[in-house]
């Protein structure tokens, strides 16, 4: 397992990843985007991308990472921690924000075992399933 920025080669297979997690290729612009910006991590076993990761800093300028995907069929393998901490170790910034939906009880799983306390609620996201930030100061 490695983790390594993306480039634009990796693109198609980035997308091919989010869209068998979201059912769509929606983000592809807003992945190249972060791509370009070298803003978009990777995980690769072997030539395979199983996971990535996307963040910005435009949450009250501190680190948001807005995406951690993994593949379906390589999580609960530590590729979701493994990005995390990456995103943390590498941040811009020294406070790093994340979230999910309350309904996502292995990404809260995965928040607290790597650190991270919850930090704030914001509804209306999604109708019945707020969305939970989560926090961690960069060591």
């Amino acid at each position: 397992m490695n983790i390594i920025s993306a480039e634009r080669t990796d693109l198609d297979k980035i997308v091919q990843l989010d869209s068998e997690v979201i059912g769509n290729t929606s983000r592809k612009d807003t992945i190249e985007t972060a791509i370009v910006q070298g803003r978009c991590f990777i995980v690769k076993e072997s030539d395979d991308v199983v996971g990535f990761s996307i963040y910005d800093t435009n949450f009250f300028e501190c680190t948001f990472i807005t995406l951690i995907i993994v593949s379906p069929s390589k999580r609960r393998k530590g590729y979701g921690s493994l990005l995390l901490n990456e995103m943390v170790r590498t941040s811009p910034t020294q406070k790093v924000f994340s979230s999910t939906n309350r309904s996502n009880k292995a990404m809260h799983s995965v928040f607290e075992s790597n650190g991270f306390v919850k930090s704030g609620i914001v509804e209306n996201l999604d109708d019945g399933d707020p969305e939970i930030i989560y926090f961690k100061l960069k060591p």
